[in-house]
């Protein structure tokens, strides 16, 4: 089932970012904590996790 995922801001003047890597597979579980993707700024790059 397709759900809408918002991309965090990883300071306050981000105004935008890329997804450098998604690290799920289509159908696998994911559980709160769990990271999801990389995303990457100009200055950055964070793990982003499941909530």
């Amino acid at each position: 089932m397709p759900i809408q995922i918002l991309m965090p801001a990883l300071s306050p003047t981000m105004e935008e970012g890329t997804l450098a890597k998604w690290l799920v597979k289509e159908g696998d579980s994911v559980a709160s904590g769990d990271v999801i993707a990389e995303i990457e700024t100009d200055k950055a790059t964070m793990e982003f996790e499941a909530v």
